[in-house]
C-alpha cells in the first residue's frame, strides 16, 4: 500500500511516516519548506519527498506509483480548504483522511494494543517517560512521541512489540478516533476554544475518550472536574500521594508526570514503584526545560498549567533568579488566558515580553502585540516587565542575565520564525 504523506516535516506527520516505513508500507510526501528532519527521513528510506506542495508534484508522484492514501494534518484543511494535494486526491477518488485513521489502520493490521496518554498538558513528556520504561524493562514497543529525544526515534515501529505508545492530542477532536487498551489523563484545563466552545464541551470530550478506553488512569483532581468515580474501567491517583516524591527528578510537574507513567505496571506486570526507580533515569526531552547554553533554557509552555509548572521546576533550580522570555502560541489563546496572565510572572526577577508566534489565528480579534500584554499585567508584573523583539539588543540581555548567573527560561512555542528558533541560531556557538 502506497501512503503518501502531507505536510511529512511535521512533528505529527513525521514520526507517522518513518513508522509506516518500518511497518512495511511504501512511503512518499511533501512539505512547504525543506528542514532537518526531512534530510533525516530521507536518511532512514524515505526518499520521495517533494518540498513544495503542488498539484503537479502530487501528480508525478501517483504517476510513478498510485497512491492508495493520503495522510494529512488537522491544520491542512483549516488553514487551506483548496489546498492543490487535497483537491488533487479528491477529483481521482484517493482516500485522503487524518492521520489518527491512518495509525488505527496500523494497529489493526499488526495486531498491537494501545496505550494513549492524553490531557491538556503533559502529554509529550508523559509519553516519552513510558517509551523509556519500556526500553529500560528491555521490552520492545512502537511509538510516536511529539518531540526529539537522546534515546529514540519520534516514531518508530518493532516487528515483534506487543503495544503502542501514542500521544493523543484532544485538538480536532483527534483523540476520539482510539479506542486504547489503557490512558493516561496528563491533566485536564480547559483548552483549543477554536474548537471547544465551552468548558463542558471540553470536559465531554475526555469523559468520551475515557468510555473508549479499556482502562483510564487520571488524577484524583480531573476526575472531580469529569464527575467521575472509581471504578472497574478508572483508576484515580492521589494527587498527594507520597509514592510521587520517589520519582528523582527536578519539578513537580516530571514527578507527577513520571509517577503516571509509572501506571503502565499494572498492563505489564510491573509494580508502579519499581518503574519509579527506571523513570527517576529519564533524561528528558527537546524543548522541555532544554539547556540551550549555560544558564539558558527553551521550553514549550504556552497554557497557564503549563507556564506555572515551567516556573516552578526553574525556581526549584534556580532560586529567586529565574529571568522569563515570553513568547505566547497563538494570539487567539493570548485573549483566551490574558486574565490569567496577569499574576502569572509577579514572582520572576525579571520578564521580557515578545511578539506572539501567530498561527490559525481568529482574524477578528486584535493583535495583542507585547506593549498590549504588558499592559494586561498586574502591577507587581509590571514593575519587573518590558516588551521586547528578537533581536541583538534582546541577544545582549540574555547574555547579561546568564553571565550574572540567572537563569533565563525561554517560553516559546518553537517552529520557523519563533523564539526557539532565534535563540537556537544565537547561542548555537555556546556548549550547554
Amino acid at each position: 500500500m502506497h501512503i503518501y504523506f502531507s505536510g511529512i516535516g511535521g512533528a505529527g506527520i513525521g514520526p507517522l511516516a518513518l513508522i509506516a516505513k518500518q511497518a512495511g508500507y511504501d512511503v512518499s510526501g511533501s512539505d512547504a519548506h525543506d528542514s532537518s528532519y526531512i534530510d533525516y527521513l530521507k536518511k532512514k528510506g524515505i526518499s520521495d519527498i517533494h518540498i513544495g506542495q503542488t498539484e503537479a508534484g502530487i501528480a508525478q508522484v501517483q504517476a510513478n506509483m498510485p497512491i492508495d492514501w493520503f495522510v494529512y494534518s488537522s491544520a491542512l484543511p483549516k488553514t487551506n480548504p483548496n489546498h492543490p494535494e487535497l483537491l488533487f486526491c479528491r477529483k481521482r477518488g484517493i482516500k485522503a483522511t487524518k492521520r489518527d485513521e491512518f495509525l488505527n489502520q496500523i494497529l489493526a493490521d499488526k495486531d498491537l494494543k494501545l496505550i494513549a496518554v492524553a490531557g491538556t498538558h503533559g502529554k509529550t513528556t508523559t509519553t516519552a517517560m513510558v517509551v523509556w520504561l519500556f526500553k529500560q524493562m528491555g521490552r520492545p514497543v512502537s511509538y510516536s512521541v511529539g518531540a526529539k529525544t537522546s534515546f529514540s526515534d519520534m516514531g518508530a515501529y518493532e516487528a515483534d512489540s506487543e503495544y503502542f505508545v501514542y500521544e493523543a492530542d484532544e485538538y480536532d477532536r483527534n483523540f476520539l478516533s482510539f479506542k486504547p487498551r489503557l490512558s493516561l489523563i496528563t491533566g485536564i484545563d480547559w483548552d483549543h476554544p477554536d474548537i471547544y466552545p465551552s468548558r463542558d464541551d471540553y470536559y465531554q470530550a475526555f469523559r468520551d475518550f475515557i468510555n473508549q478506553s479499556q482502562h483510564t488512569f487520571i488524577w484524583r483532581a480531573d476526575a472531580q472536574k469529569l464527575g467521575l468515580s472509581e471504578g472497574q474501567n478508572v483508576t484515580l491517583i492521589d494527587d498527594n500521594d507520597p509514592a510521587i516524591a520517589t520519582i528523582r527528578l527536578a519539578g513537580d510537574v516530571n514527578r507527577r508526570d513520571g509517577w503516571l507513567a509509572s501506571q503502565i505496571g499494572s498492563e505489564v506486570g510491573q509494580p508502579a514503584g519499581d518503574l519509579a526507580k527506571f523513570v527517576s533515569t529519564f533524561p528528558g526531552l527537546s524543548r522541555r526545560f532544554e539547556q540551550i547554553a549555560p544558564n539558558v533554557y527553551s521550553d514549550y509552555a504556552h497554557t497557564p498549567p503549563k507556564i506555572r509548572g515551567a516556573l516552578q521546576l526553574a525556581k526549584e533550580v534556580a532560586g529567586d533568579r529565574v529571568v522569563i522570555i515570553y513568547e505566547g502560541l497563538h494570539n487567539t489563546r493570548q485573549h483566551f488566558i490574558k486574565d490569567e496572565l496577569a499574576n502569572l510572572f509577579d514572582e520572576v526577577k525579571q520578564l521580557y515580553i515578545v511578539p506572539s508566534y501567530l498561527a490559525r489565528e481568529d482574524e477578528s480579534l486584535e493583535l495583542l502585540i507585547p506593549e498590549k500584554l504588558l499592559d494586561l499585567l498586574s502591577n507587581q508584573s509590571k514593575r519587573h516587565a518590558e516588551a521586547a523583539q528578537l533581536d541583538d539588543n534582546l541577544a545582549k540581555v540574555i547574555r547579561q542575565h546568564a553571565n550574572a548567573g540567572n537563569l533565563v527560561l525561554c517560553l516559546s512555542a518553537g517552529g520557523a520564525g519563533s523564539l526557539d528558533e532565534w535563540l537556537r541560531r544565537q547561542f548555537s556557538n555556546l556548549k550547554a
